[in-house]
Formats: C-alpha cells, structure tokens, sequence
C-alpha cells in the first residue's frame, strides 16, 4: 500500500476563520478528512500532520524515511523562511509536491520566494482548497509511474 504524508505548516489550523476571503470556509479538519476519503478508494494511505512548529515539521520528515512515499506539503510560512524544512526534505529523499491554497505569485513580494519550489516534483498554487486534492493526484500519478 502507498503511504502519503500531508504536512501543513503554520496557521494552517486556522481555516475557516483566517481570512476566508482567501483561504475560503473550511477547516483544515474539513479538508483532511476530504483527502483521506479520496485515498482510501484509490488504496491508499494518508496520514495528515499539522504544526506550528518549524522543529516538530522536520522531525516528522525524518521519522518518516521508512515508511512514506511521498509527501504534500503546504509549509504556510516556511516555504519562505525555513531552510531545515528545505533541508529535511532534500536529505529524506522522499519526493514531494509542494502545494498552497492562494496563488502565491500574485501576493507580496515576499511569498513570491519559495525554499521548496526547486527540489518538488511539482507545484500546485491557487486553485483554493482543491490544491490538495490537485497535489494528492500528482503525487499519486508521480509515484504510480516509478513502480
């Protein structure tokens, strides 16, 4: 069985009440619970991590050299401050789509920058909530053509 890893960064538990006008109204409970639905009848398995915290975000990277295949990760913040989370991920090997809600070229300045763009297999930005279900297909699509 494949197992994916989602990783949300910080803030990222606020959905459905931080700025709705662009993160729109569901929780991120909400759309956990969405993408583990759509694993399960594709077989696969999906475990949904969220911190705050940039240290508790690479440790769950590391832990997971064994046993995942691929991870989604929306880094919030840290995908354009943390070079650890840049850094676990190169040095876990485990290809990974970076994915985010809002289109991040269109923002400020400084979200344009991303630590992780160049070592993902792929980016998915801006098409709200349906990022996630967007990267979970990709990445799927991406590790069904390695076997």
């Amino acid at each position: 069985m494949m197992n994916i890893l989602l990783i949300n960064g910080p803030n990222l538990n606020l959905l459905g009440t931080r700025e709705p006008e662009i993160y729109g109204n569901k929780t991120l409970n909400d759309i956990e619970q969405d993408l583990i639905k759509v694993a399960k009848e594709k077989n696969i398995n999906l475990e949904c991590f969220q911190s705050n915290h940039e240290g508790k975000i690479v440790d769950k990277i590391q832990d997971s050299v064994k046993s995942v295949h691929g991870i989604l990760i929306n880094a919030g913040a840290f995908t354009h401050t943390s070079i650890s989370i840049r850094d676990a991920l190169i040095g876990s090997k485990i290809p990974f789509v970076e994915l985010h809600i809002s289109n991040i070229f269109n923002r400020e300045d400084f979200r344009k920058e991303s630590f992780l763009t160049d070592k993902a297999i792929g980016i998915i930005s801006g098409f709200g909530i349906s990022s996630y279900s967007l990267a979970l297909e990709g990445i799927i699509g991406y590790l069904s053509s390695k076997d």
